[in-house]
């Protein structure tokens, strides 16, 4: 009896809404947020991104305050404004644990600057000064090429700025190289804020103009590697759940699971987390953390053998076609 009462009373309740709703027209028309006509997504070309990270390893160690880190910062900076976008070049300088004064620059890619709807999409630039890893036995005062440890990223951006512009869509995405993330303590007791200076002064002194803010960011960071694993890390999630579930999703909706596992990675100091903290951008990281690693990180990690026989083509592909997927499809209203 219970039950048949139940379901009158419900079909008595959806009567009076739909005797409510006929009488009273909607005041509040519902607004279609797709586009008129749908953007397809463009396919992510990865030699193309593998021969932009061949490009940084042939400047050498983009250590900050050396010549190859000017070189390269004017090559990054003349590949941008080749795809036609806006560029900025934020000068700094901060003050390294050692005591060394670094001259940096974060690298600002506009696309559609103007538009008020924007996603936000970065990565380090600068490699290691100091091939430290606690697993490496070689000479620990060398630096490091960085291949995959900063270079993979920026050759996936790069691409995608290339596709950017050889598929135009309207919605803003900024490209920011950060600098000067890599200069940090690595000691068992390191200083305090002394990595991610370059994140740390643009969450502080932000480009934007007009009040306008991205919706949300996304970090590359060791993301060449063969077989790579992007987890969960804690920041991402507590900050940026919402992004992580989203970006996650879809890769798994894509064929691409195997590389975006949905796994807790644990705490990690990169540069989302003063985007996140400083800026008060939710911002996510896709960074490489092997299983059963003893540093965390991929066996390169911070070694003279992060060179670029370590960066797969496969792994660019599925990291660059997602984030493709994210932007095209954001326009779309899929997502």
């Amino acid at each position: 009896m219970k039950n048949k009462l139940a379901i009158l009373g419900g079909l008595l309740c959806t009567l009076a809404l739909v005797f409510t709703f006929c009488k009273n027209p909607a005041k509040e028309p519902v607004v279609d947020e797709k586009p008129a006509q749908a953007v397809k997504v463009p396919a992510f070309n990865r030699d193309s991104a593998f021969q932009y990270v061949v490009k940084q390893t042939e400047f050498g160690p983009r250590v900050p305050n050396t010549a190859a880190h000017q070189a390269c910062k004017a090559w990054i900076s003349s590949q941008l404004k080749t795809f036609g976008m806006e560029v900025i070049e934020q000068n700094f300088q901060a003050k390294a644990y050692t005591g060394t004064t670094l001259n940096g620059t974060n690298i600002i890619g506009q696309y559609k600057p103007q538009l008020s709807r924007r996603i936000l999409l970065a990565a380090h630039w600068d490699s290691r000064p100091f091939a430290d890893s606690p697993l490496f036995k070689g000479d620990k005062t060398k630096p490091v090429m960085g291949a995959d440890d900063g270079g993979s990223g920026v050759g996936v951006l790069l691409e995608i700025a290339r596709q950017l512009q050889a598929n135009p869509v309207d919605i803003g995405v900024d490209i920011v190289f950060f600098d000067a993330e890599d200069y940090g303590d690595g000691s068992d007791n390191p200083k305090a804020d002394s990595w991610c200076l370059g994140a740390q002064h643009w969450s502080r002194n932000l480009h934007y103009k007009n009040n306008i803010r991205p919706e949300y960011g996304i970090l590359l960071d060791m993301v060449g590697a063969p077989g790579a694993r992007f987890g969960f890390d804690d920041i991402s999630y507590e900050r940026a759940g919402d992004v992580l579930q989203k970006v996650w999703g879809l890769a798994k909706e894509m064929g691409y699971g195997q590389y975006f596992v949905e796994v807790a990675t644990g705490q990690i100091t990169d540069d989302h987390v003063y985007v996140n903290y400083i800026a008060g951008i939710k911002m996510i990281d896709i960074i490489n953390k092997p299983e059963g690693s003893e540093t965390g990180f991929v066996s390169h990690w911070h070694t003279d053998e992060d060179t670029i026989d370590k960066i797969d083509r496969y792994t660019l592909r599925a990291v660059g076609q997602v984030l493709l997927a994210v932007i095209y499809r954001e326009f779309n209203g899929e997502l």
